[in-house]
């Protein structure tokens, strides 16, 4: 049985916002959030699961109301914590992570840490929608470590290609349980 996974990256958000928890989307990001029906309108959709981030939860909510669905918020799917402050030079940071996978700051997390805990979220999520239609609103290095652990050959490049994209859809197929294919 086939469990097809839209991964939804959210749209814009407002980056002068700090608090990663709270990080409302722009306007540009609410009126993409949006264009996801549009999107959506061919597709049928059985489950919609979320990172407990306010940007993450806007970006698929008018597309879970449009599909008449609840969303089930996952902590553990939720965006790595780099540190316990703003960190301005983002770039090196998530280069030094990409080539060392356990590399984190003080109170941060590592890219291993992130794609251990994302992996286990996708398989519960798995097993509780197995052979369903599902979208997962996200993040762009949760789901960069998902993809990372089904297609090793995703590496800091890839993620650099598309950390500016919002949203970002990201189509995973598993038959029976077992990873088929990725479509970026």
């Amino acid at each position: 049985m086939k469990t097809t996974i839209y991964f939804i990256r959210h749209a814009e958000p407002n980056y002068q916002n700090h608090d990663d928890m709270a990080r409302e989307l722009t306007i540009k990001g609410i009126e993409a959030s949006h264009t996801l029906i549009d999107q959506f309108s061919t597709i049928s959709i059985d489950h919609f699961y979320s990172s407990p981030y306010k940007r993450a939860i806007d970006t698929i909510t008018p597309l879970a109301h449009n599909k008449q669905r609840q969303i089930k918020i996952i902590n553990d799917l939720r965006e790595r914590k780099i540190s316990d402050k703003w960190v301005g030079d983002f770039s090196s940071i998530a280069r030094k992570q990409w080539e060392d996978f356990t590399f984190k700051l003080p109170n941060g997390e590592s890219l291993k840490e992130v794609q251990e805990r994302n992996i286990l979220a996708l398989k519960n999520i798995l097993e509780e929608a197995f052979g369903k239609s599902i979208v997962v609103g996200t993040h762009g290095t949760a789901l960069s470590t998902i993809i990372n652990y089904y297609q090793t050959d995703f590496s800091y490049e890839a993620f650099n290609q598309y950390k500016h994209q919002f949203p970002w859809i990201v189509t995973f197929e598993f038959e029976n349980m077992k990873f088929k294919k990725i479509t970026i």
